[in-house]
């Protein structure tokens, strides 16, 4: 489709909600990597720490850290 080889062009969307929910929503064990800049907010990737290297490319979240909250101060 897009020559893609990381497999994300060669699913459906409906497969790729399939895999994301594979994992238990109890207990999903995050791995967050912060890149930190000079000239622009510093920004905060967060993805499962127990997935395949060609998973990990379509399996990730990013944002800037200062839009992060502790999820105890937010309930």
């Amino acid at each position: 489709m897009n020559g893609s080889t990381g497999g994300y062009g060669d699913r459906s969307p409906r497969q790729r909600l399939d895999a994301a929910t594979r994992y238990s929503t109890d207990e999903l064990d995050l791995e967050s990597i912060i890149v930190r800049y000079e000239d622009r907010p510093d920004r905060c990737t967060i993805t499962p720490r127990e997935c395949s290297d060609s998973e990990r490319i379509t399996t990730w979240l990013s944002a800037d850290v200062g839009a992060i909250v502790d999820l105890a101060d937010v309930r």
